[in-house]
């Protein structure tokens, strides 16, 4: 009796492993550039978003791309969380601050690493070509605007 006690304790053991396995999403995943599925941000002057793994709506770790067509940027903003900012294609020009000003941007080249600490207002985007950039962060995410009319992407000169 103690052996088969044993071996149910065992078998349930193993289906608690592999569901938690399963929920924590056990494997290896591989997207090449062609892979990555591009979506248009509304009104966003053609600035897509990707989702690489996570969901950022929901609560756990994320991992988004953003690009950005040449000559525009985002209007002044915040995060509720850190987000952890790397350059994949392009020059990014990064402000901070509660005023759009694109010619006081610092320009930050491929490979570059920028943290957005939370609550820190903020804008950037693209000047002269096309921008792609890695977010990392802890979701929910959230944005807020420091002037809520404002668009959230807008063209620059």
């Amino acid at each position: 009796m103690e052996r088969y006690r044993r071996l149910i304790w065992i078998g349930c053991l193993g289906v608690i492993v592999l569901a938690a396995a399963s929920a924590f999403g056990q494997g290896f995943v591989r997207t090449s550039p062609e892979q990555v599925q591009w979506v248009d941000e509304p009104g966003g002057h053609g600035v897509q978003r990707a989702v690489m793994a996570g969901d950022p709506a929901k609560p756990g770790l994320y991992v988004a791309r953003i690009k950005f067509p040449p000559g525009v940027m985002s209007t002044p903003h915040h995060h509720g969380e850190d987000r952890h900012i790397v350059v994949l294609q392009g020059t990014w020009y990064t402000g901070t601050g509660s005023q759009l000003t694109p010619d006081k941007t610092v320009p930050l080249k491929v490979g570059s690493y920028m943290k957005h600490p939370a609550g820190e207002t903020h804008f950037d985007g693209a000047k002269n070509e096309e921008v792609i950039l890695q977010i990392v962060g802890i979701g929910p995410s959230t944005t807020v605007r420091v002037n809520p009319k404002d668009t959230a992407f807008t063209r620059i000169p």
